[in-house]
């Protein structure tokens, strides 16, 4: 009798586990990253036997949660993640945190013990209730026991709210801690099925708009204020947004300030080379680089010397428009948090400005503020793309410039931290030549993990386009696990920059002139990369010198049947001479 009694009982206990896979496909969640492990097994089974639902399992966690990342960058739609309990979930933090800070929805499913047994030294048991901390929007707690209809109800409910919390206005992660009992898998006769009638709570979508006062209130303002700039933080490739900056530019001649992570590049008036020109020896112009009026959207900046002017120089009004509940004060002169998309404003102030521009019939004026902006950008633009790499010694300054100059015109670039996306802020890319070359880097934490695990969720999610990141070796062999996964996509092309050190280590203020500099900062190592190339099975091509650079490239962008890897071997000492001559020469 007993036999009976649980196996009428299984379907009931395991039935809501499974109908989160159906909750998940009716919202538009249908990628789902998995690790493998026995207390999940319910999940994993419920997501990879949905015929709506898209699954990966990666065994690290770490990896799987910047790979998942990844995903969601490209489909702008919130992806799962599914564990096992214990640390495993532990491993998702780093992710976790830069999906945070950089705006992208990932829904964290870690399987855990009942509550009874947290604390009583069982197996792969931690405390996961509200692990993430303060670096996710929504924390929920599944019921451990679903024979009462209320539990059933809760628990469809917590994965409707956790969906929608994690892509409203502000995407963020979210985290859905699941307690489940034994038994963890279906005996052979057991059928997995999803109801049909699950819970699903729609949220109808609202752009924040601002009223007609509101507006007036800001066109005075603008008015009033003679020398205007835009600083673009961090934001994803949003084309009406570039035409509506574009029109702003050439119109009302506001010059636009861009990190490469700005995705700015495409505008042929964007200022992309203010970390040239914002350099030390240039300290005596800051004064006049200060506009009256600041506007920024996007979250971080790379450029230290434009945070460090705008702080020592402040604006009168600085505007932030962002629809984030909590805005960074970056250049402490914050005035006003303007809480709509930048789409949307930026339209309707071209749109508000041309009108009264219109009625009033005034005339396009010269801007002496915007020209000089204009003048120190262009002469940063040909000072870079004419410096003399020929007569110094083969560097990875060089070697970078190289690569993106012959970048996919219409491909997409991740750049990992440190070095890397330094270098290519100084570089820039061509408005003419990559119009559409969109650009990523982990500069939520600006930490140098998962910088590989991302590229490879992004070539996952984009497979008609060539994928290419840029590392440095420390970055690289850090997240090498990014690579150890079943699903290494043959347009993945990865550019390892090997000084064989932690070459920024060399060139900051501060460690460079300690003693302890080669062993204790910038850790040397004497690692390549042809044996981890071999081991996952990518193409693999070694660099030392600029004619072997420019033979290999070529062939390196060229479509094949297996992702590439290209290791450029330099001198950390001969990188930091050859980026200081830059910096004091313009």
């Amino acid at each position: 009798m007993s036999r009976v009694i649980l196996k009428n009982l299984i379907p009931m206990i395991i039935q809501p586990l499974l109908n989160i896979a159906e909750i998940c496909a009716r919202k538009g969640l249908t990628q789902v990253v998995l690790s493998p492990g026995s207390r999940c097994a319910h999940l994993v089974l419920a997501f990879v036997r949905h015929p709506q639902i898209k699954t990966y399992t990666i065994t690290d966690e770490r990896s799987a949660a910047f790979v998942a990342m990844g995903l969601a960058q490209q489909s702008q739609s919130p992806v799962a993640l599914v564990c096992t309990s214990g640390s495993a979930a532990l491993n998702y933090a780093p992710a976790v945190a830069e999906a945070y800070y950089q705006r992208v929805p990932l829904v964290m499913m870690t399987a855990d013990r009942p509550p009874e047994w947290i604390d009583q030294l069982d197996g792969q048991t931690i405390r996961q209730q509200n692990i993430y901390g303060r670096h996710i929007k929504g924390s929920f707690q599944l019921p451990v026991d679903f024979s009462h209809p209320d539990a059933v109800w809760q628990a469809g409910r917590q994965v409707n709210e956790a969906i929608n919390r994690a892509v409203d206005d502000t995407p963020a992660p979210v985290h859905v801690n699941i307690p489940i009992r034994e038994p963890f898998y279906p005996t052979p006769e057991q059928e997995v099925h999803y109801d049909r009638d699950v819970k699903i709570i729609e949220v109808i979508s609202q752009q924040a708009t601002l009223d007609k006062p509101t507006w007036n209130r800001l066109l005075d303002q603008w008015d009033a204020t003679e020398n205007k700039l835009i600083v673009a933080g961090q934001y994803p490739y949003d084309a009406a947004l570039l035409k509506a900056l574009h029109h702003l530019q050439e119109d009302y001649n506001v010059p636009l300030v861009g990190d490469i992570i700005s995705n700015t590049h495409q505008l042929p008036r964007g200022i992309q080379y203010h970390d040239t020109f914002l350099g030390q020896s240039t300290a005596h112009l800051h004064p006049s680089f200060c506009p009256e009026l600041l506007v920024t959207y996007g979250q971080s900046l790379i450029s230290k010397s434009l945070k460090l002017m705008l702080r020592q120089y402040r604006p009168r009004y600085h505007w932030h428009i962002g629809t984030e509940t909590q805005v960074a004060d970056t250049f402490q002169s914050l005035t006003h948090h303007i809480p709509v998309r930048p789409t949307y404003f930026f339209s309707q102030l071209f749109s508000d400005l041309d009108f009264k521009n219109m009625l009033d019939g005034e005339q396009d004026e010269d801007n002496p503020f915007a020209n000089l902006w204009q003048d120190h950008n262009q002469r940063a633009g040909r000072y870079v793309a004419h410096f003399p790499f020929a007569e110094h010694t083969f560097s990875e300054f060089e070697a970078i410039q190289a690569v993106m100059q012959q970048l996919p015109a219409h491909g997409l670039l991740h750049l990992a931290n440190s070095m890397a996306v330094r270098y290519a802020n100084f570089v820039g890319l061509d408005h003419a030549t990559h119009p559409e070359t969109k650009v990523f880097a982990n500069r939520g934490t600006s930490g140098i993990d998962g910088s590989v695990s991302t590229a490879v969720g992004t070539a996952l999610a984009a497979p008609d386009q060539i994928v290419t990141l840029i590392t440095g070796d420390l970055a690289f062999f850090y997240d090498r696990n990014g690579l150890w996964n079943n699903y290494l996509p043959p347009n993945l092309r990865v550019v390892l920059m090997n000084n064989h050190a932690g070459g920024i280590f060399r060139i900051i203020k501060g460690p460079k002139d300690q003693p302890e500099l080669e062993e204790y900062f910038e850790t040397q190592q004497p690692l390549n990369a042809q044996n981890t190339a071999r081991d996952f099975n990518l193409t693999y091509g070694l660099v030392q010198d600029r004619a072997a650079l420019q033979t290999q490239l070529a062939a390196f962008f060229e479509p094949g049947d297996q992702p590439k890897l290209l290791e450029i071997e330099t001198s950390s000492v001969t990188n930091a001479a050859v980026l200081k001559e830059f910096r004091e020469g313009f």
